[in-house]
């Protein structure tokens, strides 16, 4: 795909069917002079009679047949009288209908374009057209033309066409001066515009943007990149190493540029404990905002509700269970405080208790909704309690603002939503930004039920937000430590807790056992164990599929037991090559129809369908089979569990095998049976929390590949990847004093 042969079009624009002004997204009807082609791609404006030469390729669409896809196209002004005709009557020029293109025509010819552009009292000349119109007609004949201009200036310069209309809807006539100034004043998700696309933007300028600037650019990346780790914020003494790394500077200017990034707003730094910490501006202000809207719902608690034991005891007969005083405790603190963590380990009653809760509010007519990070998630919560439940960005309904593309949400401080109650599972998933803005869709007195395992892992994004609010001591926490009878019979559930402890996991390889350790020490062999137990043991002797019950885990990406390796070698045994099946080679690996695939960010463009429903939205995380590659039309289809999403190919690059995940990715979800590599495992990887997530991703059958000495390696190590982070400051501190000018 990557490397398809592009070629050109030329032609003329005989009519525009779609665009749209924010992404330069256009279909255009182009006559090449032998026939009409359907042109599509983020274009920009392309007029009616201009000529205009396309770059890209051709594509078949399902429903629109053969068409054009340009990855850019300049257009030129017609020449002839006919051409500049059809221009006009196109209704570009605004003040200009056909009528009124007819007449100007008329009487100027091929002088026309000049006239518009410089002579506006000639045009007044013409019946119809007063002095003040002309005047107007000429100006929004410069915008236009300055507009094409301004694209063709922008994408000289390096910019890609995407690129340069996100610029040019931002700044509109500023963008090319901005540009040459400064090209780092432009990084960010509105222009797309990344810190090495600047520095090569930067590169080919005659004039060279004075240092300061992409010394702050240069500040401001190493805390974006920082995010990817995790951090929401930096000790200011250890941005100084990496930020003069990067800038090719000494020191003290990478402390000037701290300073002038501060002083321009495009840094925050805050004293936190006595110690400076830098911010990303929308970091700071996700992190300060969830402490300031606990603080408000702990002064402005929704109103109590008297709870009567027999309540509790009624739920308890018609669901046959029991809870223990722990349990009862946060059914009776949810429904009458209205603000609760819930936290505890595999088999402690977590949904048992939920469902005591959504139970007592449904009592009282209040209306609850129950949400979670993932898909797979939020599928679970739905199974286990019996209650509707969707993902945190279904809920809060995802948006893109027409002037600059970027995500938000439908529901927010202005517009909250409809609901006296949110229970929120998985928690120690959700990072600060989406974290963030769940609480600003709050409505005010709404309760607010938070549920999540403290030992798993921190979320894939910035943040630690349940460690936080637990170590915080503001918000009321109820931790579940009894494990039921009925799941110590588990040895899943019983070896967790013990690593949760720091001790070694037991192991009894009896046959009705769900907890084994088949002992290998050579990082060589072990891939051809796991390819024995995922095709062919755990199959034959559980009765499990490979493609939909049996997950690997692995702690890492790269080597031996990595899941690059095992990912090829799964594929090439459960979905080899086949003439039936068609293919695609993108960045060193295939994907192949049939191959069980995950996407890696989150997309909420890409349209699905099911049964009676259709949506946009594809999320990071989500496992599915690729069903369809047919590369004539340009489409790539993947069945997510029961809705089918319909990709273009060049998104193809937010799909992976997963045959084998990181333990990482694997959050959130649960699998039949999971067999994960516990031998060569990086230093940096070898943790506790790490191991435990991954034992608590098994429902009923978990089979380590390895030796006692790196389970051991895992279990000892109870340091925790350590994340910088202020939520846990903020809320437990209300001042301003040492607040830095922002």
């Amino acid at each position: 795909m990557e490397n398809e042969a592009q070629e050109n079009l030329i032609g003329t624009v005989e009519d525009i069917s779609y665009y749209n002004e924010a992404t330069g997204f256009c279909v255009a009807e182009v006559n090449t002079g032998e026939e009409g082609v359907t042109v599509v791609g983020e274009l920009g404006a392309l007029a009616v009679g201009a000529e205009v030469e396309c770059r890209g390729v051709w594509v078949l669409h399902p429903s629109f047949g053969r068409q054009f896809k340009a990855q850019s196209a300049v257009q030129t002004m017609p020449a002839d009288v006919g051409g500049i005709l059809k221009y006009l009557s196109s209704g570009i020029i605004r003040g200009i209908r056909e009528a009124t293109a007819t007449k100007i025509v008329e009487k100027f010819g091929t002088q026309t374009f000049d006239v518009l552009e410089n002579d506006p009292a000639r045009l007044a000349t013409i019946k119809g057209i007063s002095s003040a119109k002309a005047r107007e007609i000429c100006k929004n004949f410069k915008a236009q033309f300055s507009a094409r201009e301004m694209l063709t200036g922008l994408t000289n310069l390096g910019l890609s066409q995407s690129e340069a209309i996100k610029t040019y809807n931002l700044l509109k006539d500023d963008a090319l001066d901005v540009l040459c100034a400064n090209p780092y004043s432009l990084i960010g998700a509105q222009t797309g515009i990344t810190f090495d696309k600047a520095e090569e933007i930067a590169d080919n300028l005659t004039e060279k943007p004075p240092f300061e600037y992409r010394a702050i650019a240069g500040v401001c990346y190493v805390l974006q990149h920082n995010l990817g780790n995790g951090h929401t914020c930096i000790p200011r003494e250890k941005m100084i190493k990496p930020a003069s790394q990067l800038l090719g500077c000494d020191e003290d200017n990478v402390e000037i540029a701290i300073d002038n990034a501060i002083e321009q707003r495009a840094v925050v730094q805050r004293k936190v404990n006595g110690r400076d910490f830098l911010f990303l501006p929308e970091i700071y202000h996700a992190e300060r905002g969830i402490a300031d809207r606990f603080r408000i719902m702990v002064e402005y608690p929704p109103a109590e509700n008297e709870i009567h034991q027999g309540e509790i005891y009624a739920f308890e007969q018609s669901s046959a269970i029991t809870f223990d005083d722990k349990q009862r405790e946060a059914i009776e603190y949810a429904v009458s405080k209205g603000m609760l963590i819930l936290t505890g380990g595999p088999g402690t009653g977590k949904t048992t208790t939920v469902k005591g809760i959504i139970q007592l509010m449904k009592n009282r007519g209040l209306k609850v909704c129950l949400a979670a990070p993932t898909g797979r998630a939020a599928q679970r919560m739905e199974e286990l309690t019996g209650y509707e439940a969707s993902t945190i960005h279904r809920l809060l309904e995802v948006e893109f603002k027409e002037s600059d593309s970027s995500q938000s949400f439908v529901h927010n401080l202005k517009n909250p939503l409809d609901c006296d109650a949110v229970i929120v599972d998985e928690l120690s998933m959700v990072d600060v930004t989406l974290f963030a803005s769940l609480l600003d869709a709050l409505p005010l007195h709404c309760r607010l039920i938070m549920v999540g395992d403290q030992d798993q892992l921190p979320p894939v994004g910035a943040g630690n937000v349940l460690r936080d609010m637990i170590d915080s001591g503001v918000i009321p926490v109820v931790v579940l430590d009894k494990v039921f009878r009925q799941a110590m019979k588990s040895r899943i559930i019983t070896n967790a807790h013990r690593v949760v402890k720091g001790e070694m996991p037991e192991f009894d390889n009896s046959p009705d056992s769900d907890f084994f350790l088949l002992r290998e020490n050579s990082r060589y062999i072990a891939p051809r164990k796991i390819l024995d137990l995922v095709t062919k043991r755990l199959p034959a002797g559980y009765g499990l599929d490979p493609m939909k019950d049996i997950q690997v885990l692995c702690p890492s990406r790269k080597g031996e037991v990595g899941t690059q390796n095992i990912n090829a070698i799964l594929q090439e045994a459960l979905n080899p090559p086949s003439k039936e099946k068609q293919e695609i080679r993108y960045k060193g690996y295939t994907l192949r129809e049939g191959d069980r695939v995950m996407q890696i960010k989150n997309n909420y463009d890409v349209p699905w369908f099911k049964i009676g429903e259709n949506g946009t939205g594809v999320f990071n995380g989500d496992i599915g089979v690729l069903t369809r590659i047919d590369k004539a039309n340009d489409v790539i289809n993947v069945r997510f569990d029961d809705k089918e999403a319909m990709y273009s190919i060049e998104n193809v690059k937010e799909l992976e095998l997963a045959y084998a995940m990181t333990v990482h990715k694997s959050q959130g979800s649960e699998f039949a049976a999971v067999v994960m590599p516990v031998l060569a495992v990086a230093e940096r990887l070898a943790y506790r929390n790490l191991f435990y997530t991954a034992l608590t991703r098994a429902k009923r059958l978990l089979v380590l590949v390895g030796n006692e000495q790196g389970i051991e390696q895992m279990v000892a190590n109870d340091k925790k990847s350590r994340r910088y982070s202020a939520l846990k400051y903020f809320i437990e501190n209300d001042d301003n004093d040492d607040l830095l000018t922002f």
